[in-house]
């Protein structure tokens, strides 16, 4: 059940990144990998436990987004090659652009901090557990695990993305969080249309 709440965080976090473009045509999702200062924890766990606590430290807010996007761009590497779905593939590419810019962005972020935070973006077990499940899937099989994945994935992160907006420690991280939720949401909504 830990590492089921571990995926769930991480997706979120991973979502959070990737989604922080504000293109309306371009989808953008993330695994829910939340890190508490090194801690992963999970979208499940808040459904067992009550409530996941989301990371509040910069450091934290910065691996589990690093975390997300290394996700979301390996993820839809896959699914670009393999599915069978051109909307898959379509939304595919469009999270490996939206991933690659918000990594990017996320690191300028973070390296004009007055204590400067370097990202780990290391999967936690539940986005090893995730990428090891889409791997070895082809067509519609695969098409079917990584939409499963974007709604799971935006859902944690717009989770994640309020909470830090809320109550994170460092104000450029909390307005790049809260720039991302419209975002987010938006991407969220095309991946529920993904078939």
């Amino acid at each position: 059940m830990r590492s089921k709440s571990i995926l769930t965080v991480s997706v979120a976090a991973l979502a959070l990144v990737g989604c922080g473009r504000n293109d309306a045509d371009t989808p953008s999702a993330d695994l829910n990998t939340m890190v508490t200062d090194g801690a992963a924890l999970g979208n499940d766990a808040a459904a067992t436990t009550g409530a996941a606590p989301a990371p509040t430290s910069a450091q934290g807010f910065a691996n589990a987004a690093a975390a997300s996007d290394r996700f979301e761009i390996e993820s839809s590497r896959l699914a670009a090659a393999s599915a069978q779905s051109s909307a898959v593939k379509s939304f595919a590419d469009t999270m490996i652009k939206a991933h690659t810019a918000s990594t990017t962005e996320l690191k300028t972020i973070l390296s004009g901090l007055p204590n400067p935070v370097t990202p780990a973006d290391a999967f936690n077990p539940d986005q090893q557990r995730l990428m090891d499940g889409l791997q070895g899937k082809t067509g519609a099989e695969l098409d079917q695990a990584y939409a499963a994945a974007q709604v799971t994935a935006h859902q944690a992160t717009l989770d994640t993305l309020k909470a830090y907006a809320s109550a994170g420690d460092t104000p450029a991280l909390k307005a790049f969080a809260n720039k991302m939720i419209p975002t987010v949401t938006a991407h969220l909504n095309t991946a529920k249309g993904l078939k």
